[in-house]
């Protein structure tokens, strides 16, 4: 796993062994910051189960400004905390060994540009995270949530204000962009 574009480019990411977390391929990461394009720039973003950091870094290595790295695995957090200092960004990271959904209701003004949602699969975190953020007024004005979950999920359920915008399959993966419908 590697940082595939921007400042970083080219530089290898740290995984956690093991089955406990999935990273985002390189593939589907570059998909991902294709239809994003200039959204990450000087962006405040939010890895809100992070797994590697793997998205986060990616997006402070194409320009964004400040990221908070959100994992409740002690394992995967070790992980990111070495790709953070290996690739020189622990000034304009946050990371906290928390769970998401503490994380939300524990800090509840926090604002971000870009929100990434890549949880466990087939566990309806997806749309319980889509409900925190909405509850808390997350996700600034025209800022964008990019959410993984497997291919043969939906996100059925109540996610106004947000309205999907796009969707996209890569092999068993199925990326949703969301973002705020415009009153």
């Amino acid at each position: 796993m590697r940082i595939i574009a921007g400042e970083m480019r080219g530089r290898q990411l740290k995984t956690v062994e093991g089955m406990q977390t999935r990273p985002t391929s390189d593939k589907v990461k570059g998909a991902i910051f294709n239809v994003l394009g200039d959204k990450v720039l000087d962006a405040r973003v939010l890895d809100l189960f992070a797994g590697t950091g793997n998205l986060a870094i990616e997006a402070l290595s194409r320009g964004s400004h400040e990221a908070v790295l959100v994992e409740k695995s002690r394992d995967a957090h070790q992980v990111i905390l070495k790709n953070i200092e290996k690739m020189g960004v622990s000034h304009n990271t946050k990371l906290l060994l928390l769970d998401a959904f503490k994380y939300v209701n524990r800090y509840p003004n926090e604002v971000f540009d870009l929100i990434f949602l890549d949880p466990p699969y087939r566990e309806g975190l997806v749309l319980k995270a889509i409900s925190a953020i909405r509850e808390h007024s997350f996700l600034a004005p025209n800022g964008v949530i990019v959410a993984e979950t497997a291919k043969d999920e939906d996100l059925e359920g109540d996610i106004f204000p947000f309205e999907i915008r796009k969707t996209a399959e890569y092999g068993d993966t199925k990326v949703w962009y969301l973002q705020r419908v415009d009153i």
